[in-house]
């Protein structure tokens, strides 16, 4: 088992408490940053920690927090998104269950390298349950001298408040959670400008996920080198993985990033293999938006080396043969599966969930569920496969926010992948009963609502 840094303390009994939290190392991050380093230097170490974004794009966290504008006398704001609304992610849930002064701590330490002296949590709405965890871990931080004013007596002020969202996926868009954080309807926005510059009442802003905002914490106290020299290459650090499907241990994992696949699917540590010894059909790594791969290529890249988990190993090859780390949303498939009805599921999915603000989306994932309904029907025909990927084609890349490329991706994988299913549905002319395989994950029910039949 590799080593933890946001989930090591997760099984002490009473965690999510302040004073278990407290006596168990917390907060330490917060005071050596604002009583013995500068918010340019925390910002320093987070640049060299190597920290990419946990809740998808995976994009450089110190590089984003350089871009924000600082223009005189203009507040500026940390707003973490925890509307994890991605099928196949659960695990900044469980953090935020858990270890709810983890996310709190994160939150005062980046709020101080931002100079922002306000900052929002932002929380699915399905997660109404967790508001009320992480207000009695604010309402701790506010008695205990963590929050409010003059913080440590070091003159640095801080108020968090949480905000509850109302169930939209589209609403994890950064631009469409500042909407709606406005009370707006959440509707991306055109970019540029971006939120650095002009974000929440267009002032200077940051948005990060739950579990980036967590990382801050280890590379405070520890130092961006030595976060830096966990993982491999680029992919530095920890990542919590939502694991669920045909396995025989589902759940959330914190790995170090570098970890073969086939070592997590079938290491007793970890997956513990695949569910009644079934084979593995194939893998989505990173939450439905990203593309499927059959075993063969999510265990190997194309040209024979072991597949990783890491952003660069497994975009190995493009959409051709890769995929993404995307969320970490990790949901496994044995032989059994219908790929054709699987996809369905998330066809369905992001056509309920689109804005419809961009045509090429609101129009182009109804047709796609249709289409999918259609051939399950057993009235689709040749013309239908080809036409789904004529329109997958048309979404992507030709939408406000990337949506329309989640809704795309899986489409176009699952034909290139396994196109010969399509067309036994339509040869074979059968209507498949509307029968659903629910993954069972500990009573991790975020996972559990994905059928794969």
């Amino acid at each position: 088992m590799g080593r933890k840094l946001l989930l090591e303390n997760d099984h002490i009994e009473g965690i999510h408490s302040y004073e278990v939290y407290r006596k168990n190392g917390g907060y330490k991050s917060v005071e050596k940053a604002l009583k013995s380093m500068t918010p340019e230097a925390v910002v320093e170490e987070v640049k060299k920690s190597g920290l990419r974004g946990r809740g998808g794009a995976g994009f450089p966290t110190g590089m984003k927090w350089s871009f924000l504008a600082k223009p005189e006398g203009v507040p500026r704001y940390l707003v973490c998104n925890a509307d994890e609304s991605e099928p196949g992610t659960f695990k900044d849930r469980y953090l935020m269950e858990r270890i709810p002064h983890l996310l709190v701590e994160g939150m005062i330490t980046s709020s101080y390298a931002l100079g922002a002296n306000t900052g929002y949590i932002y929380v699915r709405g399905e997660y109404f349950y967790i508001i009320k965890i992480l207000e009695q871990a604010i309402s701790e931080a506010y008695t205990n001298g963590w929050l409010g004013k003059n913080i440590l007596g070091t003159g640095y002020n801080l108020d968090l408040y949480v905000q509850c969202g109302a169930g939209a996926y589209i609403c994890g868009e950064e631009t469409a959670l500042l909407e709606s954080l406005e009370g707006k309807r959440g509707n991306p926005r055109i970019k540029p400008p971006f939120p650095a510059v002009k974000g929440l009442w267009e002032c200077p802003t940051v948005v990060n996920n739950v579990e980036t905002i967590a990382a801050v914490v280890p590379i405070v106290n520890d130092g961006g080198d030595a976060y830096a020299a966990i993982g491999i290459g680029k992919s530095t650090g920890t990542k919590l993985i939502s694991a669920s499907g045909h396995i025989k241990k589902p759940g959330v994992y914190e790995i170090e990033l570098g970890v073969s696949v086939e070592e997590f699917i079938y290491a007793d540590e970890y997956c513990g293999g695949i569910l009644n010894d079934k084979k593995l059909k194939a893998v989505v790594a990173g939450g439905s938006s990203v593309p499927i791969l059959p075993a063969d290529l999510i265990l190997k890249t194309a040209s024979g080396e072991k597949r990783l988990m890491t952003y660069e190993s497994l975009a190995d090859g493009g959409f051709a043969t890769g995929t993404m780390l995307g969320s970490g949303g990790f949901i496994v498939m044995d032989e059994s599966t219908s790929i054709v009805k699987n996809l369905h599921t998330f066809a369905r999915f992001y056509h309920h969930e689109s804005c419809g603000q961009c045509s090429p989306c609101r129009e182009g994932t109804g047709w796609m569920e249709k289409i999918l309904h259609k051939i399950l029907d057993g009235h689709g025909t040749l013309a239908d496969v080809d036409l789904l990927w004529d329109i997958q084609r048309k979404i992507e890349g030709n939408t406000i926010c990337p949506l329309g490329d989640a809704a795309a991706w899986p489409v176009a994988s699952a034909i290139r992948h396994f196109k010969s299913e399509f067309e036994a549905y339509v040869t074979n002319r059968k209507s498949i009963p509307d029968v659903k395989y629910y993954f069972h994950c500990n009573n991790l029910d975020a996972a559990a609502a994905y059928s794969s039949l």
